[in-house]
């Protein structure tokens, strides 16, 4: 019935579509005034765009009525960002794109508001398209550890989970085009179902969101653009092979896309397989193969009303599991999965829709996800389908925007989920069936003090109501556990400012609370999970922190420095602990529980290009964190303080070549010594990485070629988020992968 609603709704929007705004020009090289073809225009808050002709010449038709940001970009050039007021004009922009030496700010739609980077209280890190392309592991989630202050909990290539500031799982909120991934995300052994297929960009918020984004962004927000739109009258595509030594995996995707007078769609598929990976010294690990693939597809229209896309994701992994059952039963390399694997499908529909009525933009998004996630295990146990929960959820988030006047815009906004956990036939119920339901209203205004300062404060009210009916849990499912019914409300609040010293230089400050509110496996859990006996707590209370955040930002013509810091302190944080007690095969009990604790750090990083050597860029950050309970003892997950230093040589034209470069980059990540009570402390490690690529233009036709590598020297090392430290398993060794990517076009 939630479907039908939500198609509904969809093609109700579609329908009331009608005549457009457009906006034309031309852009030339600012010093030799020569036409630049294939620049990107993109209208950002609404994924709309196009691409200039061989002299220049771009055109954007069927765009909205309202305010918007117009970003013109070209690798090698400074971006430029316009905001435009569309109100059914014709608008004529010509633009001289200046060769780039530092890239400047980009506009983002993760923050409170859409706009550019100068105008946010919070800075938003990002991953652009060419970022996501150039990925050097077989995993799509590990490339967001390109962003100082994001690390991975990983078991092996194939499962990854994000770490915002030392802050993991539940405190962590992924969301794919804006919608709240369900993953039953609580256990690290859980990792998100997604890849890079259809992905624009990445935004990623490091502090808390719960005011935008509600229970679970108590450390950050990790956002997944959906890519720009086929520009009006075409039907383009593209095509790209990835090659990876260590796994001898491959990933293939292709997509295609087309615009006709407003009417936008698109489809991919991607297939993702690997074999167990090579550690640092030559060892096999041993069942840690992964099989992936996944398919998306989206329509819509946009009209000068607005904008109502549909999009489809769905993706199915087979996820090897290195644990003792299976490293006793699997002594040969292969790609295939036969035993102790995760067998996980997810698919998601989406429904996005804006409204433009003059000073006032709606936004109505509304999504149905279904997680099914399997355990099987082998032929020797009694039932080789060990865990099968379907997780289904339903979404909505409305919000309402207006601009007062050029400087005061508010939103007001409402959000809901009502989600239920269902286990099938399979004997172990990781999380017993369950409901829950959420509703939310929330609030923020900003305010420009022209080109000085900007304010924004906002306040949000939620609700949760979670019911667990009796059931049995335990060893053979043999204790009869009562009834749970638990109402969990909180407010949260935030205010933030920028303070504008001159163009170049500006000083972010926030202070924000955010939440979340125990999760089932932590309320209800008992049983086996993983390698640990796990026990839930049914009186778990919210966890509430409060975290300030202090950035300062200098940009100059040949070189960009930021250093930012933040105290983050956690009222009844939950974590996972050993106890005393143990079942009785000798296997150790786990609780989960809850105290303050607080976390500090920060990252600095600077970027420099020399003016006297154009073809040179030099990055160096360093990220630092410190996480202990007030009580005593270290929290657990947290990552290392790390060192990146990066040397580019990068030509912008070179013959028929095109944005040449070759990097070479080393990390030095220090000695955990701060290891929480069940994590054994990590020794530091050094990794050597380097790559080369260059775009070939053919005629018309461009190809992106990149090889990369990372631990050249083949450096047999742990990292402290690696969950194969139990089993003795290091890290990957050295790997290679070779990236090829050929964009065609079907009618132009």
């Amino acid at each position: 019935m939630k479907i039908k609603l939500l198609i509904f709704f969809s093609v109700f929007l579609l329908l009331k579509a009608n005549a457009q705004n457009s906006i034309t020009g031309r852009i030339t090289d600012a010093g030799t005034h020569e036409a630049l073809p294939g620049v990107n225009i993109i209208i950002n808050d609404l994924s709309l765009g196009t691409v200039s002709n061989n002299n220049g010449q771009y055109q954007i038709i069927k765009i909205p009525n309202g305010q918007f940001f117009v970003t013109f970009s070209f690798v090698g050039y400074e971006d430029q960002t316009k905001k435009v007021d569309f109100q059914g004009d014709k608008i004529t922009i010509d633009i001289k794109l200046k060769p780039m030496v530092i890239q400047g700010q980009e506009v983002v739609i993760t923050g409170s508001f859409t706009g550019t980077q100068h105008e946010n209280a919070v800075r938003i890190s990002t991953l652009e398209t060419r970022d996501i392309t150039q990925i050097t592991q077989p995993s799509f989630m590990a490339s967001l550890e390109e962003v100082p202050g994001v690390s991975m909990i990983s078991k092996g290539p194939g499962v990854g989970t994000p770490v915002i500031r030392g802050l993991s799982l539940s405190n962590v909120l992924v969301l794919n085009k804006g919608i709240p991934m369900a993953n039953f995300q609580f256990s690290e052994d859980h990792p998100y179902l997604i890849d890079g297929l259809g992905i624009g960009r990445v935004e990623i918020i490091k502090g808390p969101a719960s005011l935008m984004y509600g229970s679970g962004a108590v450390g950050g927000v990790i956002n997944l653009v959906a890519e720009p739109t086929a520009r009006e009258g075409s039907i383009m595509g593209a095509a790209s092979m990835k090659f990876f030594s260590n796994t001898l995996g491959t990933i293939s995707n292709v997509e295609i896309k087309g615009n006709h007078k407003g009417f936008v769609w698109g489809a991919g598929t991607e297939i993702n397989s690997n074999k167990d990976f090579i550690q640092g010294g030559g060892a096999t690990a041993f069942n840690t193969r992964f099989n992936t693939h996944s398919v998306k597809l989206n329509a819509g229209l946009i009209k000068k009303i607005g904008s109502f896309r549909i999009f489809y994701d769905y993706n199915r992994s087979k996820l090897g599991m290195a644990v003792p059952p299976a490293l006793a039963l699997v002594t040969e390399n292969g790609r295939k999965n036969n035993v102790w694997y995760q067998d996980l499908t997810d698919q998601l529909l989406i429904s996005k829709n804006k409204i433009f009525l003059g000073n006032f933009k709606l936004d109505a998004n509304f999504s149905c996800q279904n997680n099914n996630r399997k355990l099987q295990s082998s032929s020797l146990t009694p039932v080789k389908e060990l865990v099968n929960m379907r997780l289904k959820t339903f979404t909505y988030r409305i919000k309402g925007v207006y601009h007062f006047s050029e400087s005061t815009k508010a939103f007001l906004g409402i959000q809901g989920m009502s989600q239920t956990n269902r286990n099938g036939k399979a004997p172990q119920h990781v999380i017993p069936d369950a409901n829950l339901n959420d509703f939310s209203v929330f609030s923020m205004g900003r305010h420009s003090f022209g080109s000085l300062a900007i304010l924004e404060a906002g306040i949000r009210y939620d609700y949760r109501m979670i019911i667990v009916p009796e059931h049995y849990a335990g060893i053979n499912n043999g204790t009869l556990m009562p009834r749970l019914a638990r109402k969990f409300v909180n407010v949260s609040a935030s205010i933030g400012t920028t303070i504008h010293f001159n163009e170049n230089m500006l000083l972010r400050f926030n202070l924000a609370s955010a939440f979340r509110s125990p999760n089932i496996a932590e309320l209800t859990q008992n049983g086996m999970h993983g390698n640990r006996y796990e026990t839930g707590d049914a009186n778990l209370k919210n966890q509430q922190n409060i975290e300030a955040d202090l950035g300062f930002h200098i940009h100059t013509t040949y070189t960009t420095f930021e250093i930012s810091a933040f105290y983050n302190y956690i009222d009844n944080y939950i974590f996972l602990s050993p106890t005393a007690g143990a079942i009785s095969d000798g296997t150790k009990i786990y609780r989960y529980k809850q105290t303050p604790s607080h976390l500090l750090g920060g990252e600095v990083g600077i970027h420099v290009h020399p003016a006297s050597a154009d073809w040179l860029h030099l990055k160096a950050n360093y990220a630092y964190i410190y996480a202990k309970k007030n009580s005593g003892g270290y929290l657990p997950l947290i990552p290392a303080n790390k060192l990146h230093f990066e040397v580019m040589l990068r030509e912008n034209k070179w013959k028929t070549l095109r944005t040449s470069f070759f990097k070479i980059a080393c990390d030095y990540v220090f000695a955990q010594n701060h290891a929480a009570e069940f994590e054994t402390t990590t020794p530091a490690y050094f990794l050597l990485n380097a790559g080369i690529g260059t775009d070939l233009k053919v005629k018309n036709q461009v190809f992106s070629f990149s090889l990369m590598a990372t631990n050249l020297l083949n450096k047999q090392y742990m990292d402290h988020l690696s969950t194969l430290k139990d089993v003795g398993i290091y890290n990957m060794g050295r790997n290679i992968s070779l990236n090829i990517r050929i964009p065609f076009g079907v009618k132009n």
